[in-house]
């Protein structure tokens, strides 16, 4: 029995040697797993700012609620209770949460997300009240966008679990979300702490970088606002975008996509789609459409999409002509309506039928002729212009590949399309000319909206070609800066002295009322430079036989010293609207109209030799006599009409210091007060201004125009602010965008 006894308790130590010397670290790893309980902390992420440190994007505390099944069942809670109670709270199913309450064994069920303060405080009341230990919150955070959709393409959105999923909150994702902490304590295997050994630790998690963009809000909504009025003026059938940059640092001021969405509410459509998913035929069908619909909302289109330039690329083949010596503002130029080119069976034709005739280097880029600059594009020859064309960007994506840029290449934007380019071999072969011929006036190839106006940056600001980016600086959790990011020069593509000539060109095409083809786009008193462009859907009218066109316009301002450039396109402008489409009649007063807010917020003052001829300040006339305010009223220029039967003015429409335009008649009341009924907004597209401003003032509306006003005659309404059959107050103002009357000028391209 003693032999017995030493063999088992040395059969018994051997096992014990092994299980706590031997297997000790495995069994003490087993124990702290069974033993610890483990509750992660949310970092908090960090805020997305524009330049100017209004916030775009925040996070705010909100709470999670989750069932915990052991302990309902531990404590004998009523499921009963805890489904009906927290279903009404929470607006869910009773059965839903009835079933999530019976997994027994588990101690975490998500019940629901993101909770506001008004519901969890109920969620904490009902604890409270009926001592519920199964029922548990947890703190998170919820993603906020104070501007609902403003920059919705460039900010991007998180998912429900925080992680960035589109624009800015996807690239940055790692910098904005930081790194979570987590709490640990010891516990039994019903989940209470130990009785003789309690333990808790905590592991702090580091806040995400906050970002500061160069987005301008102000900008941005300026922006926004011409856009969206585009897009109604001229019915628009596939979405705008436009881009503001600026232009000696790359720096996008704004980026917008139409149409947009709440970032708040990223997964709602629009009510039209709503409409076709509530009438599929199946279930299937209605998530296909709410996808696509989706997927459409949230894609970026002046990154993401490609298009013909059309004759905004004129810009381009203009810079490398001069910059080669091919051409001067000497040289002449003879349009007699088409050109014929070698590898080509018919010849070119020019969108103004019958020709140009003879013309200046200076008129054939304000004409926008295309035979002219077909020439132009032989005179550079295909290897010369090819090579141009690398160095501007266009066979890259914004930023070359070759050059020791940090990080990746290109915009810091996820979704940045390429061009569809010919190759190397195609395009310089001396066959066939018919690609540099297309090539010279943008058609026949695809760029982003991005790479254009990146490339005519760098032909107006001295020839830099920068490297675009939105993310100006990264700050830490207290506020320091920890990055910042300093403008990238990729190349000198042209000299300072032809971007010189290009620029004095290019304010030619908007500032000549009479051969600027980009004349729509002038505002007064500054000095605006452009190119207009129309550009057909080459592949969809071989496809379909539809002919469906994108116009754009592009500006940069100050001409003689630029800060900005904005470009415009419209997608498939609609024959309903009554607009000839074209890229001067559409899209160039929309970039007029969009300078005509941003100069002087950007602080360019206006040269007062260029004032606006055609609209006048309305005098402060209240108080005055009758005689008194007229007097005043004919030294200013505007015409009256008087109210009541009191011996001096009681009150006025419009109000004083409204700008309107000249020769309007205005109203006096004598003792009688304005109407407070609202009138119904007139349709004034295709009146001249004379007779705009004489149909509003009938209603004792007025009209007000940012469009140098030169020949009233050959001007007609494009659009207007207050949409026809809208109300508005007596006294209030319409602003109208002219548009010139002579298509003959405003041709297709």
């Amino acid at each position: 029995m003693a032999f017995f006894g030493v063999f088992v308790f040395a059969v018994l130590a051997a096992r014990l040697f092994q299980l706590q010397i031997l297997e000790h670290e495995r069994y003490e790893r087993l124990t702290i797993q069974q033993q610890l309980r483990e509750a992660p902390s949310s970092a908090s992420r960090g805020t997305i700012y524009d330049t100017n440190l209004n916030p775009l994007a925040i996070s705010a505390s909100v709470d999670n609620v989750y069932l915990s099944p052991a302990e309902i069942e531990m404590y004998g809670e009523d499921k009963e209770l805890i489904a009906r109670e927290l279903g009404g709270i929470l607006q869910l199913d009773p059965e839903e949460i009835r079933e999530k309450a019976s997994r027994s064994g588990s101690w975490y069920v998500t019940v629901a997300r993101k909770l506001e303060k008004e519901q969890a405080d109920l969620v904490r009341a009902l604890k409270t009240e009926y001592n519920l230990r199964g029922v548990r919150l947890e703190t998170d955070t919820r993603r906020y966008y104070p501007n609902s959709s403003l920059a919705c393409h460039v900010i991007g959105f998180v998912g429900t679990d925080n992680y960035g999923l589109e624009g800015i909150e996807a690239e940055y994702d790692s910098a904005l979300s930081g790194s979570a902490g987590r709490s640990l304590r010891a516990t039994n295997a019903y989940g209470s702490d130990l009785l003789f050994a309690p333990f808790e630790a905590y592991e702090p998690g580091e806040d995400g970088f906050d970002l500061v963009l160069t987005l301008d809000s102000t900008i941005q909504f300026f922006i926004e606002k011409h856009l969206k009025q585009a897009v109604a003026d001229y019915d628009i059938q596939n979405g705008a975008g436009a881009i503001a940059m600026d232009v000696n640092t790359g720096a996008i001021l704004a980026m917008a996509s139409l149409d947009g969405y709440d970032l708040n509410h990223f997964l709602d459509v629009s009510a039209e789609v709503q409409a076709q998913i509530e009438q599929a035929p199946s279930e299937e069908e209605a998530e296909r459409l709410r996808r696509e619909a989706q997927t459409r909302q949230w894609r970026n289109k002046a990154l993401s999409d490609t298009y013909e330039p059309g004759s905004t690329f004129k810009i381009i083949t203009l810079s490398m002509a001069l910059e080669e010596g091919a051409v001067s503002l000497s040289d002449g130029f003879y349009c007699g309506g088409n050109v014929s080119v070698k590898g080509r069976n018919n010849p070119i034709r020019c969108w103004k039928t019958e020709g140009h005739g003879s013309q200046t280097l200076t008129q054939a880029v304000q004409h926008s002729c295309n035979v002219a600059f077909v020439n132009i594009g032989q005179r550079v020859g295909a290897e010369t212009f090819y090579r141009y064309c690398e160095a501007f960007g266009f066979l890259n994506k914004t930023g070359n590949p070759d050059d020791n840029l940090t990080a990746s290449t290109g915009i810091d934007l996820a979704g940045e399309s390429g061009s569809i380019w010919w190759s190397e071999n195609t395009f310089c072969s001396p066959r066939n000319l018919s690609q540099l011929a297309a090539a010279s006036f943008g058609q026949t190839f695809t760029i982003t909206p991005l790479q254009l106006i990146t490339a005519v940056s760098a032909c107006v600001n001295g020839g830099k070609l920068m490297r675009p980016y939105v993310v100006r600086q990264l700050l830490n959790p207290d506020g320091s800066l920890a990055y910042e990011r300093e403008p990238q020069v990729v190349r000198q593509v042209i000299s300072e002295a032809t971007s010189r000539t290009v620029r004095s060109i290019l304010e030619q095409v908007v500032g000549d009322p009479k051969d600027g083809t980009g004349r729509n786009a002038a505002v007064a008193g500054y000095r605006i430079g452009g190119k207009t462009g129309t550009s057909e859907k080459v592949s969809l009218e071989a496809q379909t036989g539809e002919k469906q066109y994108i116009v754009s316009f592009i500006g940069f301002a100050p001409a003689d010293d630029p800060k900005i450039a904005v470009l415009v396109f419209l997608d498939t402008p609609s024959n309903a609207s009554g607009v000839y489409i074209s890229g001067g009649q559409m899209a160039a007063p929309v970039v007029g109209n969009m300078m005509a807010d941003i100069l002087p917020y950007l602080g360019v003052e206006p040269q007062e030799e260029a004032e606006n001829r055609g609209d006048v300040q309305m005098p402060l006339l209240q108080g005055l006599s009758l005689w008194e305010a007229t007097e005043r009223l004919k030294e200013t220029g505007l015409r009256w009409r008087s109210i009541g039967e009191g011996d001096s003015v009681s009150d006025q429409l419009p109000a004083p210091g409204v700008m309107l335009a000249a020769d309007t008649e205005v109203l006096l009341y004598r003792g009688a007060e304005p109407s407070e009924e609202l009138e119904t907004v007139p349709d004034l597209s295709g009146m001249s201004y004379d007779e705009a401003r004489d149909t509003l003032s009938y209603y004792g509306l007025y009209i007000q125009t940012l469009s140098p006003i030169q020949e009233n005659e050959k001007q007609t309404i494009g659009s207007q602010n207050a949409a026809a059959g809208s109300k508005r107050k007596h006294g209030d103002v319409i602003q109208v965008t002219l548009v010139s009357g002579d298509d003959s000028l405003l041709g297709k391209y």
